[in-house]
């Protein structure tokens, strides 16, 4: 069951979003060369802890970190450790959630460190950009599908690969609920869009290819190409006036 938020409920939404946003970009700006996941997720963790919230992902399933940083060919769930080090020209996907008053917001960023290839680049410019043309379809009365097939339909006209294993998902009480929202599918296909809904809008795109393997470690997903991958997400909210983004930052 989708569940409808209230005008009330979307505040403390937004108050989440906020922090998850905040926390995110916090520590985007804070990677360097030379610097460990590690101390990356405890600039995360700690920035979410001094505002009031949880990080929604510490301890989620057994999740060992606060947020998930994922780097070249990782996709998601890339563990925090304090053996992996950042590098000049990675990119560096991080995905943060936070959780205060009962709800969540849940947001990731794919991250540049100093100058990185073109392909790299292009792939990060129109990863993001699929994602602000899924959200402009996130308005009542549409479908599902047309979120996905926005996303899809864009980014495949670049030649790069639509992971379809993982996928956008409901925001609310929980961190994870319905709908589920694929970032491919067909227009006009899927649940109907109502105001109140809301959900993270997730595109996970890869350079080559939309294969994906999960590492023994039990979390961190790969492409299987070996080839570089971003990730861009905001939780948004379905109102009479159009979407809105409730994790943009305010920093």
């Amino acid at each position: 069951m989708i569940s409808v938020k209230s005008k009330t409920e979307l505040e403390k939404m937004r108050r989440a979003g906020i922090i998850a946003g905040n926390a995110l970009h916090t520590g985007g700006r804070s990677i360097r060369d030379g610097m460990t996941t590690y101390e990356l997720d405890r600039i995360i963790h700690d920035y979410i802890v001094k505002n009031g919230a949880k990080p929604s992902f510490l301890g989620y399933g057994g999740f060992p970190g606060s947020a998930c940083i994922s780097i070249n060919e990782q996709v998601i769930h890339g563990i925090p450790s304090k053996k992996v080090r950042i590098k000049e020209g990675d990119i560096v996907s991080i995905d943060v959630g936070a959780y205060i008053d009962g709800f969540h917001g849940d947001t990731a960023f794919t991250f540049p460190v100093g100058k990185i290839s073109e392909e790299a680049r292009k792939l990060l410019k129109v990863t993001e950009e699929s994602l602000y043309l899924g959200i402009e379809q996130a308005t009542a009365g549409n479908r599902i599908g047309d979120i996905g097939h926005a996303v899809e339909e864009y980014c495949v006209s670049y030649g790069f690969g639509v992971v379809k294993d993982y996928i956008g998902h409901g925001v609310g009480r929980n961190l994870h609920e319905s709908p589920e929202v694929p970032n491919y599918g067909k227009a006009g296909h899927g649940p109907r869009l109502m105001p109140g809904m809301t959900f993270a809008i997730e595109p996970m795109i890869n350079a080559s290819g939309e294969g994906v393997r999960v590492l023994p470690n039990g979390w961190t997903v790969v492409t299987k190409s070996g080839s570089l991958s971003a990730h861009f997400e905001h939780t948004v909210a379905i109102t009479p006036d159009g979407p809105v983004i409730l994790t943009k930052p305010t920093l």
